[in-house]
């Protein structure tokens, strides 16, 4: 068990407050840190980009306990440590036979670390990574272990639940059968013509994925389609709301295919290769929600910031999601469009734009992603989400001394 302090996010721009960060290599381990610990919270790959994993006592690395990854062919699920990162197995649960629903656009982040704070992939009927729960293996604040799955009245509550309740260890998900996909881009769409069909362009796809830095147009459009199974391939589209589809680029291995081959879904779903650099390596990022029957207009209310927005912009993917009923789901009962800054390392001038950019979607009932910067407060924040004092109550039971209390936490829920 390894044991260090003064640690950093993966951007760089957030330093952790805790007293020390410890890698346990076993779940025993990570029960003899909790049972001995004032403070404690679980930390995955550090791809948050605020303190939502963060703690005044000791973080728990969970990426050094051992995958053991264990398929269920006959349930159709997969078992595995939920510190593992997604392209660590992806490729073990294809040869088994079966996918996951969905992907991030990063294969690099954490099972668990995605799961409790919403992060999803893209597309209108697919819901967040954390839809694919089954069940979670839970160490509570004495360091006993107990299985939270679908038959707990509190399921809803415990999935999505930023390391609230205890420290999750291990993590069952539903998988399908295998299945292949490719990869298509267009490019590019008038702003107009695509805030005129915005519902339109992200149902041409199983994922779609379009791209923008709020000028005259959408730059490109990623739609990924499913091939059936026996099908060489499936037909595409050669124009999307008069978008030519555009040639993929031959031998870029910064990105997967995008040249309308066909590949198992674990190298077409997400954005970047398991073994690149993700994204663009030196950024910070903001996410926001807005019900997908807001997108225009929510759209247009950005786009109004074009001229501060511009200067600290690398690009802003904008994707869809399902909705669910999770309680603190940012699509809790209503699907939404997914609006993903990727912003220039620029942390201050993003704080200091984020009130006037979150102001304006106030209007659309605009929810920010847990794991990426906000300005929302408290105040803002429970009145998006009507299941917020469940939440708090649900947390009081199951840590009355606060073993899993975070800064976060106290902030921007109240807990």
């Amino acid at each position: 068990m390894r044991s260090t302090t003064s640690e950093l996010n993966w951007s760089g721009t957030v330093t952790y407050t805790a007293e020390r960060v410890v890698r346990p290599s076993s779940i025993d381990e990570a029960a003899e840190v909790i049972a001995g610990t004032g403070r404690v919270h679980g930390l995955g790959t550090r791809h948050s980009f605020n303190d939502v994993a963060d703690t005044a006592g000791v973080l728990l690395d969970l990426t050094g306990i051992p995958t053991d990854l264990v398929v269920d062919a006959e349930q159709r699920t997969v078992t595995l440590g939920a510190g593992t990162r997604y392209g660590d197995v992806a490729a073990d649960i294809d040869r088994a036979g079966f996918a996951l629903h969905n992907t991030g656009s990063l294969p690099h982040i954490s099972v668990g670390g995605a799961i409790a704070t919403g992060t999803h992939g893209s597309g209108t009927t697919l819901g967040s990574l954390s839809t694919a729960v089954r069940s979670l293996e839970v160490l509570g604040p004495d360091g006993t272990a107990r299985t939270i799955d679908r038959t707990d009245p509190a399921f809803d509550g415990a999935v999505l639940h930023l390391g609230l309740l205890g420290i999750v260890t291990r993590v069952t998900l539903d998988v399908e059968p295998a299945y292949r996909m490719r990869q298509d881009v267009y490019g590019a769409i008038p702003w107009d013509t695509f805030t005129a069909n915005v519902a339109e362009v992200h149902a041409a796809g199983y994922s779609v994925c379009a791209y923008t830095v709020f000028g005259d147009a959408i730059s490109e459009v990623l739609v990924k389609s499913r091939v059936p199974d026996g099908a060489d391939d499936v037909p595409v589209p050669d124009a999307l709301v008069g978008a030519p589809r555009l040639p993929g680029t031959p031998g870029d291995d910064r990105r997967t295919a995008r040249d309308g081959s066909v590949g198992p879904w674990w190298d077409r779903l997400p954005h970047f290769p398991f073994g690149s650099v993700p994204s663009h390596g030196s950024e910070v990022q903001s996410e926001h929600f807005v019900p997908l029957r807001h997108a225009a207009a929510a759209l247009d209310a950005l786009r109004g910031l074009a001229d501060r927005i511009q200067p600290h912009l690398h690009v802003c993917e904008l994707r869809t999601m399902a909705a669910d009923g999770f309680w603190l789901s940012p699509t809790q009962g209503e699907d939404v469009l997914c609006i993903a800054f990727t912003w220039k390392k620029h942390p201050a001038e993003v704080a200091a734009l984020l009130p006037d950019l979150e102001a304006r979607l106030a209007a659309f009932d605009g929810r920010p992603h847990w794991g990426k910067m906000s300005s929302l407060d408290h105040a803002a924040i429970a009145g998006l989400y009507p299941r917020l004092a469940d939440f708090r109550d649900l947390v009081a039971r199951a840590d009355p001394e606060r073993t899993f209390a975070s800064a976060f936490g106290e902030r921007v829920l109240g807990t």
